[in-house]
């Protein structure tokens, strides 16, 4: 008499979702290198955001996709819970220790209301599709969560007109930048073959 033994399914779904060593280390390493960007983006913003408020009041909220980049990434490359909220936060954490105009824990309060935009967006596709239309609905979802986020800490008060510029052009930015540029460069990645360890990596080289 032979018997076989099988891993039940809700096992397998449980060991998707599990963190390993590595992708804590890739996250992480993600986070840092997305924290340096941060920190050039914390003073280069200045200009292009003080032209696009002075041309409209509220368009500078296109400038926030830089700082939404990192979640989005994250998320992509790692695909477990949490990814995108840990990914940011480290990000945020990086900026924040490294000295900015905004102290630290609001920098660290934005990295994970920022990160929460894009988590519930990979949420809603229950960690399973990881095309371009979700990474982009992903960079819009951290972009209006940041927005929010910001109207209420930096903009109390303000009119219905400039919170709806500035929600929208948050959101656009968003989906373009932290969404749409961080599937191209997650696919950039996996061809290296640096992410040969994740599912993201093999699915570039099947393709």
């Amino acid at each position: 008499m032979t018997s076989t033994t099988t891993s039940p399914a809700p096992l397998r779904g449980q060991s998707r979702f599990r963190w390993r060593v590595v992708d804590i280390v890739v996250a992480a390493v993600l986070g840092v290198a997305a924290g340096f960007v941060f920190l050039a983006w914390n003073l280069g913003y200045q200009l292009p955001g003080s032209v696009l408020e002075a041309a409209l009041p509220g368009l500078q909220g296109l400038v926030n996709g830089v700082w939404l980049f990192a979640g989005v990434l994250g998320g992509l490359i790692i695909r477990k819970p949490g990814a995108a909220i840990f990914t940011e936060l480290v990000a945020a954490v990086v900026s924040a220790l490294a000295g900015n105009q905004w102290g630290s824990f609001l920098t660290f309060e934005a990295g994970i209301v920022q990160g929460l935009g894009a988590e519930l967006v990979l949420l809603a596709f229950l960690y399973r599709r990881w095309s371009l239309p979700v990474a982009v609905l992903a960079g819009a979802g951290a972009g209006l969560f940041g927005a929010v986020n910001d109207l209420i800490l930096w903009y109390p008060g303000s009119g219905a007109a400039f919170a709806t510029i500035y929600l929208a052009s948050s959101v656009v930015s968003g989906a373009v930048l932290a969404g749409g540029l961080s599937w191209i460069l997650a696919r950039a990645l996996a061809r290296t073959g640096a992410l040969s360890r994740f599912a993201a990596g093999r699915e570039s080289v099947r393709v």
